[in-house]
């Protein structure tokens, strides 16, 4: 078993990318994360999704996810963006405000697994009509909370994946 590693990966203001090595390969890896109803057990703020009746891992499809930071408990309404097997699965949360996704790239008999985060502009403009002057502060919490939750997830996803 390979040690787990993180890669740094692209860091700006609005997005942000890290990625692990995982002995598992690319599809049974895609297969597990593309079950959004499994999130909750690896992201320290998302506690639960569920698909809309009859969507499943397609492109079109929609979930909800119940996140909480200790402050406060909210939900999102997300719509898969990419779901190609083996290679990629990503959403866009409320209509395009952010987008999250994990690729998945064979490397070394495993999967080289990469969560990436990015505010879209959409949701730049959605935050400054929602808080005003509050809102690069509140951008820069939720900035803040992808930052510190990708590597907790990525590390989690590691050790469901690899049975640890």
């Amino acid at each position: 078993m390979r040690a787990a590693r993180g890669t740094l990966g692209r860091v700006t203001d609005l997005e942000f990318s890290d990625s692990v090595a995982v002995d598992l390969d690319a599809d049974r890896l895609y297969a597990m994360i593309a079950d959004v109803t499994r999130m909750g057990e690896w992201s320290p703020q998302c506690r639960s999704c569920w698909w809309d009746e009859g969507d499943g891992p397609t492109v079109g499809a929609h979930f909800t996810g119940r996140n909480d930071n200790g402050e406060r408990t909210w939900e999102t309404r997300s719509r898969v963006v990419a779901a190609e097997p083996g290679r990629e699965f990503a959403w866009e949360v409320n209509a395009g405000w952010v987008r999250w996704g994990f690729t998945f790239t064979p490397e070394d008999g495993g999967t080289r697994l990469t969560e990436s985060w990015a505010f879209q502009p959409a949701g730049i403009e959605g935050f400054h009509q929602r808080y005003g002057d509050g809102a690069q502060e509140q951008i820069e919490i939720r900035t803040r909370a992808a930052k510190d939750g990708i590597p907790v997830t990525l590390a989690a996803i590691k050790r469901t994946a690899e049975g640890n």
